[in-house]
């Protein structure tokens, strides 16, 4: 391996479910899967729906890598890029997970006689740009990974924005002890808000870790999502910052897995799939809007808004597409930029980079305490047909 791609891969790790396990054979059809997507009413889909469903936007998922051929997602994935080079491939356990969990929240489009079976995404006519940036937690390479830091990330953002990704995806983030701002990645997000991407991401998952403060969601003109759960009520895990933005899904989320099989899992990594989801709504409803309107649409549209209009917690309130969608048509597309460093937060901004960069202190971008990832719990809800034979049951990843 040469150490360029040693250095690429970095702190790129993911941080996934512990254990996982198959639920008894009498969870069997997909219907019931759909009727367990609480998420897709809350977002008032089905009035957004009645505009747009997301056709001719395209949503980068920088994650573990998608499966393109999934039968939720087949048709709606492009040609990526792999910014790690190493690692478990196309066919391996330890591959393409989590960004397949995301892929489907976005733009999944079911599957079956009508499409009218499995996971049905937020905006389902959208397409899924994939590019592998982080390593799945079962990667054999994990380790390794570890080693040293890249720019994976860095380039990952500014690769998509390069090949006109209407939104970015980062279901990610480091919410370690020691994470702090690194200048490459926060010049490669403000590169793609310049280009015209909304970037959105995780808050994280250090909600009863001490709210550790995760980049990228913490970096200017991101969307940083918060999770909360069926009732609107802020998920314990769920990162409390002054940069969150708005709230989404990410308590009992139905996802699919490359296995083809279907899963409950739980993370701000499923709401910032969410919120992307919304976004692309808009996008495809109004593409001419800016990132900075887009932000603002949908922090004057959420609902069920804390008191006082904000807080750390559900940023502005609960996202609603349908009402952005309708708020955004007496808009005209500006020149809006999001602020830098030393403009307005909500509080006292980012904390300064420590004086010591110990790389072993790192342990890995979404290694550890990575705050952005979904955490998939212990339950299969339904295993569908599919082509090929999985020679394991499913057991630790």
């Amino acid at each position: 391996m040469s150490t360029r791609t040693t250095r690429r891969a970095g702190i790129l790790c993911c941080l996934l479910a512990a254990t996982v396990a198959l639920v008894p054979p009498s969870t069997a059809y997909a219907d019931g899967i759909r009727a367990k997507q609480w998420a897709l009413e809350a977002l008032h889909t089905q009035e957004a729906w009645q505009t747009t469903k997301g056709a001719g936007i395209t949503v980068a998922v920088l994650d573990t890598g998608v499966e393109a051929d999934h039968p939720d997602l087949t048709g709606n994935v492009l040609t990526g890029k792999d910014m790690v080079g190493f690692g478990a491939g196309p066919g391996d356990r330890a591959w393409a997970r989590h960004g397949t969990a995301m892929a489907g929240i976005i733009a999944g489009h079911g599957h079956g006689s009508g499409n009218g079976d499995g996971v049905l995404g937020v905006a389902p006519e959208a397409k899924i740009l994939p590019v592998r940036v982080i390593l799945e937690d079962g990667d054999p390479q994990r380790t390794k990974a570890r080693n040293t830091r890249g720019n994976a990330l860095a380039e990952g953002i500014r690769w998509a924005a390069d090949q006109g990704a209407d939104v970015i995806n980062l279901s990610l983030g480091d919410d370690s002890a020691s994470a702090h701002p690194e200048p490459a990645e926060d010049e490669a997000v403000q590169y793609a808000l310049d280009k015209g991407s909304v970037v959105v991401a995780s808050a994280g998952n250090g909600g009863e870790k001490g709210d550790h403060i995760s980049y990228p969601a913490a970096y200017p003109g991101v969307i940083a999502a918060t999770a909360v759960d069926r009732y609107g009520t802020r998920a314990s895990f769920s990162t409390r910052r002054w940069y969150a933005t708005v709230s989404a899904p990410g308590v009992d989320v139905v996802i699919a897995d490359p296995d083809h099989k279907y899963y409950e899992g739980w993370g701000t990594s499923a709401a910032s799939a969410f919120v992307s989801g919304a976004v692309a709504l808009i996008k495809g409803a109004h593409p001419g809007l800016t990132p900075a309107q887009i932000k603002k649409l949908l922090e004057d549209t959420a609902r069920n808004a804390p008191t006082g209009g904000r807080d750390d917690s559900r940023g502005y309130g609960f996202i609603d597409p349908a009402a952005a969608i309708k708020a955004a048509a007496g808009l005209q597309p500006e020149g809006l930029r999001s602020a830098a460093y030393g403009e307005r937060y909500f509080g006292s901004g980012p904390d300064k980079p420590k004086a010591d960069d110990d790389p072993a202190g790192w342990a890995g971008l979404l290694a550890g305490g990575a705050g952005g990832v979904l955490l998939v719990t212990a339950v299969v809800l339904w295993r569908g047909r599919r082509e090929r034979e999985q020679p394991e049951a499913y057991e630790a990843f």
